[in-house]
């Protein structure tokens, strides 16, 4: 069998575990969520006793996977980043001093991580009440919790930024995959999305990695927060890391099918989008961007 070096990787540092990544997710859903995922408990010490336990076992999976994520960086040459695709898929050891030095910036992360998680759960909170007020179908904040796949991802997207934020590679894209797959809702952890944030529906939003988002502001299903063409290197190579994808200020609304494209699109504040346009351009505060309404036809079948 053939095995070329992009698809195939022998030896050197396993990536973190997709199934541990999984575990992980979990287990933090529920700390976001007590009593609406994991285990359910019936009185108060039983509950504090679960989740001091279960906080002291997301510790230990937590710096694992990050120390899993930051050894396979530092040991893998990828020649794909090389522009050599026909390379060989170089693997190196860490040496002793830098494995000590990933294991510290393994559990200084993880610790900065766990400080953050009531911040975590203060804006899932309002994005739960962001979802109950602007969704009349919700009859109680139950329901959003247990059914809406906007709250799922977003539990999912605000855990993996932070960890993001820290510096973490590859695992927060991990665990934000986990919640596509999951609800149909494509959002890069790299993204940056403010509080009370709704994503009506749901399926087949696309939020890219430099997207900004204000607070308050309403998508629904369909939408796409994209990049337009990008940059090559002399190589013809894309280059990475600019920001190319729109920025949507406070309290703007994008309904169905709408797609907003490139790093220099503004979207001012207030703004509604209306389904189905396609903007490339930014808007100013307080207006609504709409295409020429279609000519509707009704014809009689007798």
């Amino acid at each position: 069998m053939y095995l070329d070096s992009t698809t195939c990787r022998l030896g050197g540092m396993a990536p973190p575990s997709a199934t541990a990544t999984t575990s992980l997710v979990d287990n933090l859903r529920f700390l976001m969520f007590p009593g609406f995922a994991g285990a359910f408990s019936q009185d108060k010490p039983t509950f504090e006793a679960h989740t001091r336990d279960l906080l002291a076992k997301i510790a230990v999976e937590l710096c694992g996977l990050c120390e899993a994520a930051l050894r396979y960086r530092s040991s893998s040459d990828d020649p794909m980043t090389r522009g050599d695709q026909h390379a060989a898929h170089r693997m190196t050891e860490p040496t002793p001093e830098e494995s000590a030095a990933i294991k510290r910036n393994a559990q200084q992360a993880t610790e900065a991580f766990l400080a953050r998680l009531p911040e975590v759960r203060r804006m899932l909170g309002l994005d739960v009440r962001a979802a109950f007020d602007g969704d009349p179908a919700a009859r109680h904040a139950d329901e959003v919790i247990l059914c809406y796949p906007s709250i799922k991802a977003l539990t999912v997207f605000r855990l993996a930024h932070e960890l993001r934020l820290l510096g973490i590679p590859l695992l927060p894209r991990m665990m934000c995959e986990l919640a596509h797959m999951e609800t149909g809702i494509d959002i890069h952890p790299g993204a940056t999305i403010g509080e009370s944030f709704f994503i009506d529906h749901g399926t087949g939003v696309v939020i890219g990695e430099t997207v900004v988002i204000g607070a308050r502001c309403k998508l629904y299903q369909g939408v796409t927060l994209g990049a337009r063409s990008f940059p090559r290197d002399e190589q013809g190579r894309i280059t990475k890391g600019l920001h190319r994808h729109p920025t949507l200020e406070d309290d703007v609304v994008v309904y169905a099918g709408a797609t907003i494209l490139g790093g220099d699109t503004v979207i001012g504040a207030r703004t509604e989008i209306a389904g189905g346009v396609f903007v490339t351009s930014s808007v100013p505060p307080d207006h609504v961007v709409a295409a020429p309404k279609a000519k509707t036809r009704i014809i009689s079948r007798k």
